[in-house]
This record gives C-alpha cells, sequence and structure tokens, in this order.
C-alpha cells in the first residue's frame, strides 16, 4: 500500500509531530507499507513572521492532484494548514477517501494569543475533520473530549519511543546543582512553561528547547539555565541525567516528550490533564496534581525503573499498525458504504479492499 501523508508540520520545526510522523513511517516501512510526505518543502513558502521554523506553503488543489497522479491507495492529512486545506480540497473534488489526525489544540492556542473564543475554531476544524472517513486521535481522553464537540469517526492511534535512542545508560553528571528539574519543549505561551519556572523548588531548574517566549522568559527567570535546541542525543543525556521531569502543559494531545523522558528513567511531574492522564496515568511513573510545587517534589522519590518499563508498552511498531489498521478500516467502511448504496440501486460493487489489512479500531461517539 503505497499512502501519502498531507502535513505542514516539517523540518527545519523541532516538535513531536514531525518526529512522530517521521517514526511511524519507518515503522510502516518495515511492515511493508510505503509512505511518503507531501510537505512545505515540496512548494514555495514563506517563513512565518514571529515563528520562522514554521513555513507557510503557497500550495495549491492543482498542485497536490499531479502529486497524487503517481499513485497513491490512501491520502491522509496530518495537519489543518496550507498544505492540509490544499489536499483536502484536491481529495474532495476527485471523491478520493482520506483519513485526518488530530495533533494540536488550536482552538486553545489561538484563544492564547488572540482571546478568540474557542468555539469559533473548533466548528472550523469539526468541518475539516467530519469531511474525511476518519479522523485520528492520540489519547481516549482527546477522543471524548472531541466526541463531545460533534466530532465524528474518531480513531485511536497512538504513539511510540525509540528504547534504544532513550534509555537511562545515557546519563553523566551535568554539574549542576541537585535536584534537577528539566523541561523540554518549545517555549511558547501556550506551553505553560512559567508555571515551572515560577515554582519554589530546590536544586535547579533546566530549559531545553527554543521559541518565541524565550527571551521573556530569560529576563524574567535568570536563575533557570536556558540550553537552547538540542537533538535527540543531548535530549537523551539530559533525560537521563536530570532528577525530575517538569510537564507544565494543559494543552498537549500526547506529549511525545512525555514517553522520551520516561524511557530515560525520568519520572514526570504534570497536570492531570489530557496528555499526562492518558500517557502517564496510574502507572506510577509520574505524579499528576494541580499543585505541581508538590507534584516535582514528590516524583523525585519514584525509583528510575518504573517510568523506564512503563515506556517499554509504548512501541513505534505498535503506533504503525494501529495507523494502517485505521486507514484499512476507513477504505473497508468505504466499500460497505458503496455496496450498500449500489445493492439499494441494483447495481454491483467491484470496488477493493486494500492489500495490507491490520485491524483498526473504531471509537464511535
Amino acid at each position: 500500500m503505497r499512502i501519502l501523508i498531507a502535513t505542514d508540520a516539517w523540518r527545519p520545526q523541532v516538535n513531536g509531530v514531525v518526529r512522530s510522523l517521521e517514526a511511524m513511517a519507518r515503522a510502516a516501512n518495515a511492515l511493508g507499507a510505503s509512505i511518503d510526505f507531501l510537505t512545505p518543502q515540496d512548494f514555495s513558502f514563506v517563513p512565518m513572521p514571529t515563528y520562522p521554523e514554521i513555513q507557510l506553503a503557497f500550495a495549491s488543489a492543482g498542485a497536490v492532484a499531479k502529486r497524487l497522479a503517481q499513485g497513491y491507495d490512501h491520502v491522509h492529512i496530518a495537519t489543518e494548514g496550507p498544505v492540509g486545506l490544499a489536499t483536502r480540497a484536491c481529495c474532495r473534488r476527485q471523491g478520493r477517501r482520506f483519513t485526518t489526525s488530530y495533533h494540536t489544540r488550536f482552538p486553545e492556542y489561538i484563544h492564547a494569543r488572540t482571546r478568540l473564543p474557542v468555539c469559533v475554531t473548533y466548528a472550523l476544524l469539526r468541518r475539516f475533520h467530519n469531511s474525511g472517513a476518519g479522523t485520528m486521535v492520540s489519547t481516549q481522553t482527546l477522543a471524548q473530549e472531541l466526541s463531545a464537540r460533534g466530532f465524528r469517526r474518531l480513531m485511536r492511534w497512538s504513539r511510540g519511543v525509540d528504547h534504544e535512542l532513550f534509555h537511562p545508560g545515557a546519563a553523566t553528571d551535568l554539574g549542576f546543582e541537585r535536584p534537577i528539574y528539566l523541561y523540554a519543549g518549545r517555549l511558547a505561551v501556550e506551553k505553560n512553561v512559567e508555571a515551572f519556572l515560577s515554582l519554589d523548588l530546590p536544586g535547579t531548574k533546566l530549559v531545553a528547547g527554543d521559541g518565541p517566549e524565550r527571551a521573556a522568559l530569560e529576563a524574567a527567570y535568570p536563575e533557570a539555565r536556558f540550553l537552547g535546541l538540542k537533538t535527540s542525543e543531548e535530549l537523551a543525556t539530559l533525560y537521563a541525567s536530570a532528577d525530575v521531569f517538569v510537564f507544565p502543559s494543559r494543552t498537549d494531545t500526547f506529549g511525545m516528550v512525555l514517553l522520551e523522558a520516561m524511557a530515560c528513567g525520568l519520572p514526570v511531574a504534570a497536570f492531570p490533564v489530557a496528555g499526562p492522564l492518558d500517557v502517564v496515568g496510574a502507572s506510577g511513573a509520574g505524579v499528576l496534581s494541580e499543585d505541581l510545587q508538590a507534584a516535582c517534589l514528590a516524583a523525585t522519590d519514584i525509583p528510575r525503573a518504573v517510568p523506564r518499563a512503563h515506556a517499554l508498552t509504548f512501541t513505534w511498531e505498535a503506533s504503525a499498525r494501529q495507523f494502517l489498521g485505521n486507514v484499512a478500516l476507513a477504505h473497508q467502511n468505504g466499500v460497505e458504504a458503496a455496496a450498500a448504496s449500489q445493492a439499494a440501486s441494483g447495481k454491483t460493487c467491484s470496488a477493493k479492499q486494500p492489500e495490507l489489512f491490520v485491524q483498526g479500531e473504531m471509537i464511535e461517539p
């Protein structure tokens, strides 16, 4: 099966969406699928003002149609940006079935920056996703939230982690006063990093990552150590060498960094919200509390073997099988719907199901 994934999130961005798409594609290819990407780099683009790592593509349905003419069995739209919108328009014009995925809480992100009511953005996103054959979501909590907002045909698609890259053996002496509390991720208002930096904690606060809020945060919290962007290998060392991973975000749909940290044996402190509730939950690999300071202090008592063992239950092979199963299920449902329609009209349906079928999981609203 040849699959084209359309995504506005792509290199040089460094985030969980890009890393998860690339890792899942490698695992899917090992299972016999062939996955290609349609990204802003396939079009002319301009850097996003105030956030140049994000590329805004001049994508069009006509240009997407030329790419689809190369022969793909399925199209998956990962993002709702210019590339995703053009791909959706092309698929609808051609009558081609496609799936989507919900990675980012844009309504909350936009509200944090502009105060635009979230109901407005959710209405636009609901229209975008409900036109597809299924919307893949990373957690059960997110599925329940979106279902309550009118999103239909929701499918589970979890994530994995590279256990060989992220492991406790990467630990080293960082030279900072312990305990070391680490945040890794984008420095943007929706990540709520200030909730971590404002805590009264012993030891050292480390911040790995970059983003539009970095200068303001550095000025407001000079006692914290800002390390800038780090490679995956460098992050593995930081995870394995710190004492607690602090995840202050209330808006992430999953939190890839949670899995990476736990794979390195690093316990988590986070709010009890979607993302941490599903990824950490009651595993004992972290402490979830509305009192983030208390969670940070309590997490230092968690043995490192506990988060490592929990992270081992998440694999990219399982994630890829789930993704491919959802694709097959979307086509199976399409075949059945076409057969029912043609049977009602007295015609015969000759559509074929995908060659590669791995059981998918549909979550009914």
